[in-house]
């Protein structure tokens, strides 16, 4: 089985040509590595090796494994599921969180970010499918989120994630590309925002080519899970 080391050198190549094949600077694209059940050995070889973001589902996993790699200049997002009780160690322990979809969420978020750290960056969930079973703001009510949010001290509002339905027939380029046109239209009164958080390891190349700056892949990096 191919290491994780080789495989992110591949998707690095596979991101710089899905780049040039649209027209960009493959610096415009960061790598996020999903590293939710990897140890702290797994994360820190592909630093070794050149991963720099690292993506973390569960909060009492990432806080396990953060002590180990306090040494390393690592930047850590946050991209699953926020429940309230959780937002200060979120607070207090990441550079991103990707996954705010309520006003109170990012309100407890720049409440309880420690003041010796630089904001905090954030991306607003939007469930671009409407999916009763996804999280999300809806685009009706993603305007409002987002001007509610910007005015925060503590967080720094940055742009927009989504995680598109897995049975697209067009593989989410309809979806993408709906999430770079809400983003454009949201930097007509707010021009700060720059990221689109969009693209997994089956769908990457195509959210690149729509405009994503920042693909969250794990499986693609580390292989199936056990």
């Amino acid at each position: 089985m191919t290491d994780p080391e080789t495989r992110l050198s591949a998707l690095q190549h596979r991101i710089e040509h899905s780049c040039r094949s649209a027209g960009r600077d493959p610096a415009e694209v960061t790598l996020l590595a999903v590293s939710k059940t990897r140890d702290a050995a797994a994360i820190r070889a592909l630093h070794g090796a050149g991963a720099h973001h690292f993506g973390e589902n569960y909060l009492q996993e990432a806080l396990a494994k953060q002590p180990a790699l306090a040494d390393l200049p690592l930047t850590w997002h946050f991209i699953g599921p926020i429940q309230s009780n959780k937002t200060r160690d979120i607070a207090a322990h990441f550079d991103w969180v990707h996954s705010v979809d309520r006003e109170k969420i990012a309100r407890r978020l720049s409440d309880q970010r420690p003041e010796h750290l630089p904001p905090l960056n954030l991306c607003l969930q939007v469930n671009i499918d409407t999916e009763a079973s996804k999280q999300g703001v809806s685009l009706a009510e993603l305007p409002a989120l987002a001007e509610a949010v910007a005015t925060l001290p503590r967080v720094r509002l940055r742009g927009l994630m989504a995680i598109p339905r897995a049975d697209a027939p067009d593989n989410n380029r309809a979806a993408f590309r709906t999430l770079a046109m809400t983003l454009s239209q949201l930097r007509h009164t707010m021009t700060s925002l720059d990221t689109l958080s969009m693209g997994m390891s089956d769908d990457f190349e195509t959210a690149i080519a729509e405009g994503a700056t920042l693909v969250r892949l794990g499986t693609a990096l580390f292989g199936p899970r056990d």
